[in-house]
C-alpha cells in the first residue's frame, strides 16, 4: 500500500529529504481521473460521517500542517466539500493573542479538540509553537524538547479517551511555493490570499524543514502518525488525504446503534 510508505509511526529513520514534493503515489495517471476519484471518495466520506455522527461516540481529529500555499484551505474545501456541516467543524489557529499567551500554550487547542461524534480539522495546530517558536529561537532547545513531551502526553490523552488523530504534513516544495506565491501576486483577485509575511519566513525555508523533521521524528507514534503528503500537485495533495481518511474509517469501523427495543409498539397519532 503506497500509505503505508508515507505513514510515520516512528522518528528513528525519518528523514523528510527522502520524501519528494513532487511524487504522485496516489495518482492514477490522469488529472481527470483522479479528480474523478476525489469526488467519489468525497461522497462516500460523506456517508461514513453519517453513521460516525449518528454513533456518537468517539472523535475524529485531522491536523493540517505545512507551508504557506502548501495547500491548507484548499484541502479543507476538497476533500471535506460533501461532509454534513453539523458533524464538522475547521479551527484556524492565527497568531496567539495575549489572552491565549497569558496561559500555557495548549489551553487555546484543548478547548478546540472534537466532541463524541465530531470530526475537528485543524488549519494549523498546536504544532506551531515548536515551529515557528523554534526556527525564530523564541524558545531554546531544552523548551523545544519538552514540548515535544507535553504534546505526546497530550496527544495521549486525547487518544485513549476516543479520540482519532490523523496528522498530515503537505510537503511542498520551495519552487512550488514560489510559483504560488507569483501566481498571488500576477493576479488582482488573488491579492487578499497574499501576506507579505510570507517572504519573510520562506527566508528560513530551511529552518523551516528541520524544525519539520524533528516535530515530526519526536511525536510519530503507532496511535498518532504523521503522514507525508507530497504537495507540488493540489490535486494529488486532495487524493492522498482522501484516501488516508477513507482508511481511517475502514479502520474505525462506525456503525448506527442498537435499535431501541423501548420504541416498540409506539405509534405516531
Amino acid at each position: 500500500m503506497p500509505l503505508d510508505d508515507y505513514r510515520i509511526t516512528s522518528g528513528k529513520r525519518f528523514n523528510l529529504a527522502s520524501f519528494d514534493p513532487g511524487s504522485k503515489p496516489m495518482s492514477q495517471g490522469d488529472k481527470e481521473t483522479d479528480l474523478a476519484c476525489i469526488t467519489r471518495l468525497s461522497e462516500s466520506l460523506d456517508a461514513q460521517q453519517d453513521i460516525f455522527y449518528a454513533e456518537h461516540r468517539r472523535k475524529i481529529l485531522v491536523v493540517l500542517q505545512g507551508m504557506d500555499t502548501s495547500g491548507k484551505d484548499g484541502t479543507v474545501r476538497s476533500v471535506f466539500r460533501s461532509f454534513d456541516p453539523l458533524g464538522i467543524r475547521v479551527v484556524s489557529f492565527k497568531a496567539p493573542t495575549p489572552d491565549e499567551l497569558a496561559r500555557d500554550y495548549l489551553w487555546r487547542v484543548h478547548v478546540q479538540v472534537p466532541k463524541a461524534g465530531e470530526i475537528v480539522l485543524f488549519n494549523r495546530s498546536h504544532y506551531e509553537d515548536v515551529l515557528i517558536t523554534r526556527v525564530h529561537d523564541w524558545i531554546d532547545a531544552q523548551e523545544c524538547e519538552r514540548r515535544y513531551k507535553q504534546i505526546r502526553a497530550f496527544e495521549t490523552l486525547l487518544t485513549e479517551t476516543g479520540t482519532t488523530i490523523v496528522k498530515c504534513f503537505l510537503h511542498i516544495s520551495k519552487d512550488e511555493q514560489k510559483a504560488r506565491l507569483e501566481a498571488r501576486l500576477a493576479d488582482p483577485n488573488k491579492h487578499w490570499k497574499f501576506d507579505p509575511t510570507d517572504l519573510a519566513e520562506r527566508k528560513h525555508w530551511k529552518a523551516y524543514m528541520d524544525a519539520y523533521e524533528s516535530a515530526i521524528a519526536a511525536t510519530s507514534t503507532p496511535e498518532c502518525p504523521w503522514y507525508i503528503v507530497p504537495a507540488d500537485s493540489k490535486t494529488h495533495r486532495n487524493l492522498m488525504v482522501a484516501e488516508i481518511l477513507a482508511e481511517v474509517f475502514r479502520q474505525i469501523k462506525p456503525a448506527y446503534p442498537p435499535a431501541r427495543a423501548d420504541l416498540a409498539g409506539i405509534k405516531v397519532e
